[in-house]
C-alpha cells in the first residue's frame, strides 16, 4: 500500500539550493523535507538517528562525493529511495549512479513539474531518469549488440518488453503499445526479473545496458 507522506533528506553543499527545493515542495502534503545536510558524512550521521523515505543528493560536495554517499545509502538502507539532482550529465557519472541503483537522476536545471514527477515515480516503485540523462546512456550504444548467452533465456516478446521498461513505460503503457493486457505484461515482467536474476527495475535497466539491448532513439 502506497504511503500518504514521504519524509525527505536533502544533501547539497549550497544552502540556497536546499532552500530552493524546499520552496518548490511547499504545499505538497505528499513530500516533506524533514532534514538537510551540506555534506555526505553529515547525511550519514543523520540517517543513523532519523528515518527517512527519500534521499535527494547532489554529486559534487566537499569530502565524500555524492556518488559515494548514494552507494553507501543503497547498501545500508535498502528501503530509502534515492533521487540524484546534479549538473553533471556525462556518461561516466550517469553510469556510475545507475550502477549504484539510485532510483532517479535529474538535472538541476529541471523544473518543479519534473521534480514532482520523479518523486512520484520512484515512490511508486518505478524509476525516473530524465530524458537528457537517459539519452547519454543511449548515445553510448551505436548499434544493438547481438544477443549474448546471458540474454538467450529471454523470448523475443520479453526482450521487447524489457526495452520498453528501460524507456520507463508503465505496465499500462506497455500493454497499450503492444496491444496486450496489463495482466500479460505483469506476467512477462515477473518472468524477466526471474530470468535475469534482477531484484528491482533498476537491476533490469543495468542488465539491459550491460548487454546493450537498447538502441539510440
Amino acid at each position: 500500500m502506497e504511503k500518504e507522506n514521504y519524509d525527505i533528506l536533502i544533501v547539497d553543499d549550497h544552502q540556497m539550493f536546499i532552500d530552493g527545493i524546499e520552496s518548490l515542495l511547499i504545499g505538497q502534503d505528499k513530500f516533506r523535507i524533514k532534514h538537510h545536510a551540506n555534506d555526505g558524512q553529515t547525511a550519514l550521521d543523520l540517517l543513523e538517528e532519523h528515518q527517512v523515505d527519500i534521499l535527494i543528493s547532489d554529486l559534487s560536495m566537499p569530502g565524500m562525493s555524492g556518488a559515494e554517499l548514494v552507494k553507501i545509502v543503497k547498501e545500508k538502507y535498502h528501503d530509502i529511495k534515492v533521487l540524484v539532482l546534479s549538473m553533471h550529465n556525462n556518461r561516466e557519472t550517469v553510469g556510475e549512479i545507475l550502477m549504484s541503483e539510485a532510483e532517479g537522476y535529474i538535472l538541476k536545471n529541471t523544473g518543479k513539474k519534473e521534480l514532482l514527477n520523479a518523486l512520484d515515480r520512484i515512490t511508486e516503485g518505478s524509476t525516473f531518469y530524465s530524458k537528457a540523462v537517459m539519452s547519454l546512456m543511449l548515445e553510448k550504444i551505436q548499434k544493438q549488440k547481438q544477443i549474448t548467452q546471458e540474454t538467450q533465456c529471454l523470448t523475443e516478446r520479453e526482450l521487447e518488453i524489457l526495452q520498453l521498461i528501460v524507456q520507463e513505460f508503465s505496465s499500462e503503457e506497455i500493454a497499450d503499445h503492444l496491444f496486450i493486457s496489463k495482466r500479460t505484461v505483469d506476467t512477462h515482467r515477473k518472468h524477466i526479473l526471474k530470468k535475469t536474476e534482477s531484484k528491482t527495475i533498476v537491476g533490469l535497466i543495468k542488465f539491459a545496458f550491460r548487454n546493450e539491448l537498447v538502441s539510440p532513439t
